[in-house]
């Protein structure tokens, strides 16, 4: 019985440490999004016409509905010095038709298009932007992924980010307003759990970068061994990231999101990203098996527990009281990165949010039932440390 109680004891402990740290992650982040994204600065920090050069690598693959339109706003871009280097695998894919057809309708921008990738390593990502990457010409490279859309000064708050001792700028992943419930559910995911956990891991000095938006100094890079350096990877960015860091510098975050607009999405094509996602994590960080806990409803049930070992309260009472506090925490969160109110009603938030956090346990068992992932055209098996080997047809 003496163990028993000590066993109880320690898991009240950990009930309310965990009530603590998980409203400690609601604030920071609700806060930070308050005082730094979205905001309209009075004046740019660095002389615009010294804003260092930028190559932007594009990785291209297929067409969706919005990809021309995306693609154009990077042609439009307000910044004083930049090329664009569009890169393509296949000669046949459509997008290349995309690409020319852009190239030919802004002839003054510093443009190229290259076809055919370079085979380094196992991730098609790195592979397909070799060739941009050891054509770029300026001292700052910005990898940002096809489906991403841009205002006219994206790259100037980027590379205002570009301070002295920062080696790698970084863009909050969101999601523009698009029609269906699909649209909704992927919104409200990257407007509330997703920054939650990206926000607070910067503050507190994790360094959490997703690909999808990054400006890094090549210098760095090539210190690194270049992107070669990071081809025996799928989660190349956390890689990258990994050996910036390693190196003395520091990172930034751009007021703007990095804004995903892909003309190709639903509910299923959500679920099985985030089943990749967590995969990768997994693999990359075993401490990831507790990430459950984390989320709202598991989270609800273990403070409760607690509250009730402690107190005598009723289990289902707080249960159902700190998930309605946790999805007003949500919605001021997602208002925050929208910067404003969302394009969806109240109704809809509340029944993406419900069915989002629905799926975060089953997301969970699947991504640890098959280490294997399906990505782009290719298929890879997992392995611990992040590398993983491609798994060929016979």
């Amino acid at each position: 019985m003496a163990l028993l109680d000590v066993a109880m004891q320690g898991l009240s402990v950990f009930g309310f440490l965990l009530f603590f740290v998980l409203w400690l992650m609601h604030f920071m982040s609700i806060i930070y999004v308050r005082l730094h994204l979205n905001r309209k600065r009075s004046e740019v920090q660095q002389p615009f016409c010294k804003l260092a050069g930028v190559s932007l690598l594009k990785p291209l693959k297929g067409v969706d509905p919005n990809l021309i339109s995306n693609l154009e706003t990077f042609f439009t871009l307000d910044y004083p010095k930049y090329e664009i280097l569009l890169c393509v695998q296949d000669q046949d894919d459509p997008a290349v038709d995309v690409c020319k057809k852009l190239l030919g309708k802004y002839p003054d921008v510093d443009a190229r298009l290259f076809i055919g990738g370079k085979k380094v390593g196992i991730n098609p990502k790195i592979n397909n932007l070799m060739p941009g990457y050891e054509g770029a010409k300026y001292e700052l490279v910005w990898i940002c992924d096809s489906g991403i859309r841009v205002k006219a000064d994206t790259l100037t708050d980027l590379a205002n980010q570009m301070t002295e001792k920062v080696g790698l700028v970084h863009g909050l992943p969101y999601v523009a307003d698009r029609q269906g419930f699909a649209a909704t559910l992927e919104q409200v995911y990257f407007g509330t759990s997703h920054p939650r956990s990206y926000i607070s891991a910067n503050v507190t000095g994790i360094k959490c970068v997703t690909g999808m938006s990054c400006l890094m100094r090549k210098e760095v890079l090539d210190q690194a061994g270049g992107l070669v350096a990071f081809a025996q990877y799928i989660a190349e960015d956390y890689f990258m990231a990994k050996a910036i860091a390693d190196r003395g510098w520091k990172f930034s975050m751009a007021t703007q999101v990095a804004m995903q607009n892909s003309g190709s999405y639903s509910i299923g094509q959500f679920q099985s990203r985030m089943i990749r996602w967590a995969k990768l994590r997994i693999n990359m960080l075993p401490l990831t098996v507790v990430e459950p806990i984390s989320e709202c409803f598991v989270a609800s049930l273990i403070i409760g527990w607690a509250a009730h070992h402690v107190f005598r309260w009723d289990i289902m009472v707080f249960f159902m009281c700190h998930c309605l506090a946790w999805f007003i925490a949500d919605y001021v969160q997602l208002t925050g990165v929208q910067g404003g109110p969302p394009s969806f009603s109240k109704l809809d938030f509340a029944v993406a949010w419900f069915i989002r956090e629905s799926m975060t346990v089953q997301i969970f068992l699947s991504a640890l039932w098959d280490p294997t992932i399906s990505w782009r055209t290719g298929r890879y098996r997992l392995r611990c440390g992040g590398t993983a080997d491609e798994i060929l047809d016979v």
